[in-house]
């Protein structure tokens, strides 16, 4: 005797379509053949899940099963009509195999960039008696994380993802922070929307506060004491001279208005290198500077 299809789903009969949705989706994720390669059982029950969502999803289709049973479903073991399932009806088993390479796509690495291969496909077409087929169902939403370019985050830009075979150019705005959302609607990947989890990547001597960029600057005793200028990077590839005031401490930082992230500020702090050798004379003059020099640098503290 078939299952009940509301069964199969996990869910009651009075269950909302988005409860159905759900419910399927969440299924259908972890029985899906690409998470379960040579899984038979798997397979099957997938096959299974997605017959009964494929009624259930359906307003008419669902009434008539409400009302008649397996009797009235179209495209399930066991319903009324030609376009059976695997297993059951009149539809040919290659015939069905290939409804779901349909809507859950056969992979595929496509060209250079972000490959969501078979995650998913083309909509699955759901039977109407033997032989005709419905408009496409568009297949569910998919999310994943991507690796962003610290450059292109805070500047803008786009990155190339591959999809089913094409390639796609998505659009980063200036900006974003991780762990934002980018939507890539059907219409451009032929199947389901697409959201990218945003994660961006490292940058080899830049960081990010929000919309501010900071860079660490070293700098030597002489140039903290006495001042200095000196050519520094900035986030959109151009080299700066700044001053380095005199007396300054590690630690402390000199803004660069506007050279952030979507109009923030880049920030330089300042590391005093201290040499770790040096020579006699060396020891002296500083050892007079101290003496000439009284300073408590720990007056003050919290702890003192």
């Amino acid at each position: 005797m078939p299952k009940d299809l509301y069964e199969i789903l996990g869910v009651p009969r009075s269950a909302s379509q988005e409860e159905i949705k759900k419910a399927y989706r969440k299924l259908a994720g972890q029985l899906h053949p690409d998470r379960n390669p040579g899984d038979k059982e798997a397979e099957a029950k997938f096959k299974e899940l997605s017959a009964a969502y494929d009624v259930l999803s359906d307003s008419t289709e669902k009434d008539k099963y409400d009302r008649f049973g397996h009797s009235g479903a179209q495209g399930f073991p066991g319903g009324g009509g030609g376009g059976g399932f695997p297993g059951g009806g009149n539809v040919d088993p290659a015939e069905a195999e290939e409804l779901f390479r349909n809507m859950f796509g056969g992979g595929g690495g496509g060209p250079e960039g972000f490959d969501l291969g078979g995650m998913f496909g083309g909509g699955a077409k759901r039977g109407k008696g033997r032989g005709a087929r419905s408009k496409p169902q568009q297949a569910a939403d998919v999310e994943t994380d991507i690796d962003v370019p610290f450059n292109t985050a805070a500047l803008g830009g786009s990155i190339s993802i591959s999809v089913g075979g094409r390639t796609i150019e998505v659009k980063v705005p200036a900006g974003i922070e991780s762990g934002k959302k980018l939507r890539v609607p059907a219409s451009a990947t032929g199947s389901a929307d697409v959201y990218l989890k945003v994660k961006i990547a490292a940058h080899p001597y830049f960081r990010r506060e929000g919309l501010d960029i900071l860079l660490d600057l070293p700098i030597s005793v002489p140039e903290a004491m006495l001042g200095a200028k000196v050519d520094v990077p900035t986030l959109d590839g151009s080299i700066l001279t700044v001053k380095v005031p005199g007396g300054t401490s590690s630690g402390s930082r000199l803004r660069l208005r506007g050279k952030g992230v979507a109009g923030g500020d880049q920030y330089l702090v300042f590391k005093i290198a201290v040499p770790t050798t040096f020579d006699e004379r060396t020891k002296e003059l500083l050892e007079e500077f101290a003496e000439h020099n009284p300073h408590d640098v720990r007056a003050g503290v919290a702890w003192k």
